[in-house]
């Protein structure tokens, strides 16, 4: 339904709609007579209320009453407001701009558009960036600016104003000038480019307005707003809403650019401090998937993590952080950094969510985080796992049966004062463990217990039956079944498929500390080598073996533990209840000890020692020559990058 302007004195309701054609107006100023306004307001009074938003709004120049004036500046400058990125912005502009105000519009950014309060020394360089007009232009239109033909390509792309020039002024003046004014000429020049020299290119009298878009602190560009000849002229009037639709188009840009700045911050933040790869541990398979919201500026605080821990174990880890900050983010890498060294610790789950909460509390009172921490043990096919108010992980097995694992959630991290329980639970070879933030599985309309049934379905679904597919198309398979084209939460994915380790590669003994302990282990250590067939590693591994159970025999109290393990290297652990760290050190030549860890170091391919919450263990590796190694299973294509 059109709304007409109201009699004077009388406030229009609703949204009004597009002006009717040229031919209704009055006095050839552009204003209704009061009769008309008064018949046009009776008929008003009698129709449908228009529904509020409806879209375009008739300019002020059709109006003969203020109030209509100021309806449609509430309206366009509330339209333009709402744009949430540069393009929408702009757009919004040009549909409240054109056709109600004017017949076309030309819009000149800076480039590159400033960021923040920093002003820059370059001088200031203009690009072309948008042009609209009004549809079905009548061909008699004498202006070539305003006709049928595409008028991008006539128009300069870029246009860089003479410091001491007319439209510099006008740019570092900040208000809106129109066509005619004395000395603007050059002005228009410069930013109609070519076809300012078309004859009859620029409509005659004051149909041109020249208003720049003046942020806070920047130049943010120019806007150029025309009416054709047999339009009425822009008034005074229409010079005051020319510069509140500038006003309010600059700010909205630059809105925008720091919208879109901050978002670009924040989603690196994000992505940096997540995992680039993941390790590939044997006994193991690992896939992740990372999907951030859809509203990129809302960036998240979820992550993942696997971290190798002694004896071939690994420690799975999913995390989210409350809120959608760059806060969250900078608290998530803390986090997520903080785990990473108790990990390093080998404490079990429960401790390490202790001690995470401990440290939140100290990041601040109002950081809250949920984390669920895993430890998988392909030699004992165990699983050890705890949660600190985390969705519950979700373990599919072998036969395609999904099973949502009964954990105690407890709180989340930085509630403080938590007791958190660890559970171990047997870890089927060629079983997959599903972690995962609630951005998978919570929605709007969808709550997490619902959601998480849905998950467990879809994975029946998957497996069908039969052996699951590989992590990847897991993966691929879980985020296009649970999630939508729209999404309110980041979301964190990872996927572990447990193998085991072949149980005729591992040797495993207990050894009381005592001074024959190093000829025993030996004398194991050449057995185990020999039942492999590594010969041709006997001398040198007897060797590092007995330096490095000698070490731990002088320092232990209890008995120690030797494990070998057969992969594609050969790895000794020492195992004992000394938190003392060996150090390599230079013997001197009197010294009659000090030489063990300067040979481990030179006959081992890598070495290294951990600090348990047990003690500590001492380890090295050894390559084992191409025929010799065990056949790894085909693995699947690698890990994938999280998607930016």
């Amino acid at each position: 339904m059109t709304e007409h302007p109201t009699s004077r004195g009388s406030r229009a309701t609703g949204t009004p709609q597009p002006p009717p054609p040229h031919g209704r107006r009055a006095e050839g100023r552009g204003f209704q007579s009061q009769s008309q306004s008064q018949s046009q307001s009776q008929s008003q009074s009698q129709s449908k209320k228009p529904v509020p938003g409806s879209s375009p709004e008739p300019g002020p120049d059709r109006g003969g009453e203020q109030t209509d004036r100021l309806q449609y500046l509430d309206v366009a400058t509330r339209r333009i407001a709402r744009g949430m990125d540069l393009d929408e912005t702009l757009r919004e502009l040009r549909r409240a701009a054109v056709p109600a105000f004017a017949d076309a519009i030309i819009v000149h950014l800076h480039d590159p558009l400033p960021v923040g309060d920093e002003k820059s020394a370059a001088p200031v360089v203009l690009q072309l960036h948008s042009v609209s007009r009004k549809p079905k232009a009548p061909a008699t239109s004498g202006s070539p600016l305003l006709k049928t033909h595409p008028l991008q390509s006539d128009i300069a792309e870029r246009v860089r104003p003479d410091t001491a020039g007319r439209l510099s002024k006008l740019l570092l003046a900040g208000r809106p000038a129109f066509g005619d004014a004395p000395g603007i000429a050059p002005a228009v020049t410069e930013l109609l480019g070519p076809l300012a020299s078309v004859p009859e290119a620029i409509p005659p009298g004051r149909r041109l307005i020249i208003a720049p878009l003046h942020g806070r602190r920047h130049v943010m560009g120019t806007v150029v707003l025309l009416r054709r000849p047999e339009r009425s002229p822009f008034t005074r009037d229409d010079l005051l809403v020319a510069s509140q639709l500038a006003t309010h188009t600059a700010i909205g840009v630059q809105k925008a650019v720091m919208y879109g700045h901050e978002a670009s911050v924040a989603d690196t933040l994000q992505h940096t401090m997540l995992p680039s790869s993941l390790p590939e541990p044997t006994g193991i398979r690992l896939a992740s998937r990372y999907l951030p919201a859809s509203k990129t500026a809302q960036v998240g605080g979820d992550w993942y993590d696997a971290i190798p821990l002694p004896g071939n174990r690994v420690a799975l880890i999913v995390g989210d952080v409350m809120g959608h900050s760059m806060t969250s983010a900078a608290i998530m890498g803390q986090l997520r950094t903080i785990v990473q060294t108790l990990a390093g610790l080998d404490l079990p789950p429960d401790e390490v969510l202790h001690h995470l909460d401990e440290q939140a509390q100290r990041l601040g009172s109002d950081h809250i985080a949920t984390c669920l921490y895993a430890i998988y043990d392909p030699i004992s096919h165990r699983l050890l796992i705890a949660n600190a108010g985390h969705p519950p992980a979700v373990l599919l097995h072998p036969d395609g049966h999904g099973e949502v694992l009964r954990v105690p959630p407890a709180a989340p991290i930085g509630v403080g004062g938590v007791d958190f329980e660890s559970v171990e639970m047997h870890a089927p070879t060629g079983a997959t463990l599903l972690l995962y933030t609630d951005g998978l599985v919570e929605s709007r309309e969808t709550d997490v217990g619902t959601g998480v049934e849905a998950l467990r379905t879809s994975l029946l679904t998957a497996a069908g039956g039969r052996a699951a597919p590989s992590l990847e198309l897991l993966c691929d398979h879980i985020l296009g079944a649970m999630v939508p084209g729209s999404r309110d939460d980041d979301i964190a994915l990872l996927t572990a498929r447990f193998e085991g380790f072949p149980p005729d590669s591992v040797g495993y003994w207990h050894l009381d500390p005592h001074p024959l302990t190093a000829g025993q282990a030996r004398r194991l250590t050449r057995r185990a080598l020999r039942r492999w067939g590594l010969e041709s590693m006997l001398d040198s591994t007897e060797l590092m073996v007995s330096e490095v159970v000698t070490n731990a025999v002088r320092f232990a109290s209890r008995p120690i533990a030797l494990r070998l393990l057969r992969t594609d290297v050969l790895r000794c652990e020492v195992t004992d209840d000394s938190s003392q760290v060996p150090r390599m050190r230079q013997a001197q030549p009197g010294d009659e000890g000090g030489r063990g860890l300067f040979l481990v170091d030179q006959l081992a391919q890598r070495w290294g020692a951990t600090r348990l919450s047990t003690g500590k263990v001492v380890w090295f590796e050894q390559q084992i020559p191409k025929k010799q190694q065990i056949p790894k299973k085909q693995r699947p294509p690698g890990h994938h990058r999280p998607d930016r």
